[in-house]
């Protein structure tokens, strides 16, 4: 296994923070899921690649640039596409 040669402490609540170079190279953003688990004495964290990235949803069916969407933030997502963007008049733009 490779040491990035970076150390954190722990807090008082058990956290620590993973460096934003490390964030960036596995693309992890804030509310994203790690998934933590143990082999032998090392502990493990590993990015969930199997949940909704909007609501957490577990059972995402659609992969879209990289990332896992559940069929109802899908629906919702495709109906605000279709929103109707209303402008103002041009004759009253400026006018005054």
């Amino acid at each position: 296994m490779k040491s990035t040669g970076v150390v954190r402490k722990i807090d008082e609540l058990g956290r620590i923070v993973l460096p934003s170079e490390l964030r960036k190279v596995f693309g992890i953003r804030e509310g994203d899921q790690l998934d933590i688990s143990v082999d032998g004495e090392q502990i493990i964290l590993q990015k969930r690649q199997d949940t909704c990235l909007f609501c957490g949803n577990e059972t995402p069916t659609i992969e879209y640039r990289d990332r896992q969407v559940c069929e109802s933030c899908a629906g919702e997502l495709g109906r605000m596409g279709r929103l109707e963007v209303r402008l103002p008049d041009t004759e009253t733009v400026g006018a005054g």
